[in-house]
């Protein structure tokens, strides 16, 4: 007579499966598992405030990797603190040509005028992104301090983000979004009703005109920040 078949021993083994099918799922199908990888170092002069882990590192818009670490570390030869980021990028991004994380690719980069700097990723939120581009007119500084990994140069900060940061008026688009909101809200709880409904969709179209112009300066500032600071340098 065959013995009776544990429901509890069954149950486990149902949900072990589970896990390793959903874990299956995630890993082979998000690619991350034959994914090659290289770490880099970058110094930034100035603050990163608004650079994040987790932070995208962008190639003249494509995503190529991510911020993976930001620290401090005492320069005792320039007897001040630098603060090295530490980036994660896929090899094999620029196809037929000299790559990060190939032999010697990185050198051949650098040599051609590669160069990475702080840009806005989201002006609302202040965050910020690594860009890197071409700049063969600009000289190439490397620091030299941290040994683990290879050394990417950048560029100086300029205009300083943060300054452009503070000369956003977001007090007034903050004033102007809550008027817009408060007469949107007394068409809505009044108690007389408008004299025809072309009064009330003229007023939607204002509200909506306005929005999308705010929209579009958003758009404008990400794309342009150095407009901000222009005229400043006469004062």
């Amino acid at each position: 007579m065959s013995k009776k078949v544990n429901k509890t021993v069954i149950g486990v083994f149902v949900i072990f499966a589970l896990v390793l099918l959903t874990a299956g799922i995630v890993i082979f199908g998000s690619g991350d598992l034959f994914k090659r990888t290289s770490k880099f170092v970058l110094y930034f002069d100035g603050s990163v405030k608004g650079l994040s882990v987790g932070a995208p590192v962008m190639f003249r818009g494509v995503s190529i990797g991510t911020v993976k670490d930001i620290s401090l570390i005492y320069d005792a030869k320039a007897g001040t603190i630098m603060l090295p980021v530490i980036v994660e990028i896929e090899q094999g991004r620029i196809k037929g040509g000299p790559s990060f994380g190939e032999l010697d690719g990185d050198k051949k980069m650098i040599a051609l005028g590669l160069r990475g700097k702080l840009e806005v990723q989201n002006f609302l939120t202040g965050q910020l992104m690594i860009s890197f581009d071409f700049y063969p007119d600009k000289p190439a500084k490397l620091r030299g301090i941290l040994k683990e990994y290879p050394e990417l140069p950048t560029l100086p900060t300029s205009p300083d983000i943060s300054e452009i940061m503070n000369a956003l008026p977001i007090k007034e688009i903050a004033k102007n979004l809550e008027s817009t909101a408060q007469g949107i809200n007394k068409i809505v709880n009044s108690n007389e009703i408008p004299r025809s409904l072309n009064d009330m969709q003229s007023t939607l179209q204002e509200t909506q005109q306005a929005m999308h112009s705010l929209s579009l300066l958003t758009e404008y500032l990400e794309e342009h920040p150095e407009s901000l600071l222009k005229g400043k340098a006469g004062e």
